[in-house]
């Protein structure tokens, strides 16, 4: 009886959240961990974000975002094109294009807000300054979301990205092509202090298949750590969203402190 009971208090609880009507907040895109809100109809975004790292080769990557609904908040598409400086600046270069789709599969109405994306990866880069990675590659996400209350939501990311063919040089200089792979699972919790002004904490785990110097594939596994803030500016019917984050990297034993810098525009066409 007791066990009964329990189960029907947890599908209670359940049941009130999930037809609870919370106040207006920020829904934008987080920095590691997508966000599962398509863009409304008529509703165009413009998202800059900046990546520095402080480790030994001090990189910095920038990207720019721009998404589009398609006819309404069902249909969405992007594209991200980016420019970065490698090593010191002493690479320097546009990294790979990618295209995206995002389908709005369930919205705010529904227990899980879902919005399954496919994307393209163009090699516009160049693989041999390691700026892309040379071959086209195709990858899919699966961002999830939840609004816990008033003060609290959270996300939750499952992906996979596949590059085919691959070219590497062996320590022989022999070539060889390898077909890479990632596997990308996060989630990230947000505070909401206020209407305007968010809290993040995001958690990114990153396994890839990949070649090493003796052609022999291997994996590798990579976790970013990034606590982070975001607020709104709402001039008339344009919203204006800075950011900042501080991103730490953990790879092969070693850590990496970064910065990462975030500009959102979004207003009517």
């Amino acid at each position: 009886m007791r066990k009964e009971l329990l189960v029907i208090l947890f599908v209670i609880i359940q049941l009130r959240l999930y037809a609870q009507e919370f106040t207006e907040a920020i829904e934008d895109n987080s920095y590691f961990i997508e966000e599962a809100y398509n863009q409304e109809e008529r509703v165009v975004q413009h998202i800059s974000n900046g990546y520095y790292t402080f480790g030994a080769t001090k990189d910095f990557m920038y990207t720019f975002t721009q998404e589009w609904p398609v006819f309404s908040q069902k249909h969405q598409l992007s594209y991200t094109v980016g420019y970065s400086w490698l090593n010191s600046n002493t690479v320097n270069g546009f990294s790979d294009f990618v295209i995206n789709y995002r389908y709005q599969l369930t919205g705010h109405d529904d227990f899980i807000t879902m919005s399954p994306r496919i994307s393209v990866i163009i090699p516009t880069g160049n693989e041999s300054k390691g700026l892309g990675n040379g071959v086209w590659g195709f990858q899919v996400n699966l961002p999830m979301s939840k609004r816990i209350s008033n003060g609290l939501a959270c996300h939750a990311n499952v992906g996979f990205t596949i590059l085919p063919g691959v070219k590497t040089i062996d320590i022989a200089q022999l070539e060889h092509k390898n077909t890479n792979w990632n596997i990308n699972l996060g989630g990230s919790i947000i505070w909401l202090a206020s209407k305007s002004f968010n809290f993040m904490f995001e958690g990114l785990h990153n396994i890839s298949r990949l070649a090493d110097e003796n052609n022999e594939m291997i994996t590798s596994n990579q976790t970013i750590l990034s606590p982070g803030i975001r607020f709104a500016i709402d001039v008339k019917k344009l919203q204006i969203v800075p950011g900042l984050a501080v991103p730490i990297t953990f790879q092969d034993g070693n850590s990496d402190t970064g910065m990462f810098f975030y500009l959102s525009f979004e207003h009517p066409f």
